[in-house]
């Protein structure tokens, strides 16, 4: 009995290990847009990622994805109300390891993103990160961030509507 227990935990610690070797650098940009800190955002993803270390072999698999962004943009968006101030990034993705790109343009590019996440609250920030940039639908945002579907829209939309300098409906901009 106790073989198998070690077993399944090797196993579960190796599942673990080879899902952040997959998908760590990508929950890292995420959590360096919705932050725009990358000591906060590795911070947030190790916060979140050692809470889910426990659970890992309980977690559904067909869900595991939406279940580990929620984790990390609940990670980042606690950091943020403890922090209550944006700070700048300097080289927001001259970072990133694996590039090919230029990289004078890459830092203007992630210069550009991250100067109109950085005037966005929090939770459109987080909803715009994940919906664009994660890629992720709006059912999967909405999880994330643990809302309904329709909010996960409209955090969107609102934060579009922000970015391109409109009035919305109630004429905020």
């Amino acid at each position: 009995m106790t073989g198998e227990l070690v077993d399944a935990a090797q196993a579960g610690a190796a599942a673990f290990d080879g899902y952040v070797r997959l998908h760590g650098d990508r929950l890292l940009r995420t959590a360096c847009l919705v932050t725009r800190n990358w000591d906060e955002a590795r911070d947030a993803v190790q916060d979140a990622l050692v809470s889910l270390y426990p659970r890992w072999s309980t977690l559904s698999p067909e869900r595991l994805d939406a279940y580990v962004h929620r984790a990390v943009t609940n990670a980042c968006l606690m950091r943020l109300r403890r922090r209550r101030r944006v700070w700048p990034v300097a080289g927001l993705g001259a970072e990133t390891p694996g590039s090919t790109a230029d990289p004078a343009v890459q830092v203007v590019e992630a210069d550009e993103v991250g100067r109109l996440c950085a005037s966005l609250p929090p939770v459109q920030r987080a909803a715009v990160v994940l919906r664009f940039y994660s890629d992720l639908s709006y059912a999967e945002v909405a999880r994330a961030l643990g809302c309904s579907e329709a909010t996960a829209r409209s955090h969107v939309h609102r934060a579009i509507v922000r970015l391109r300098g409109e009035p919305d409906e109630g004429g905020r901009s």
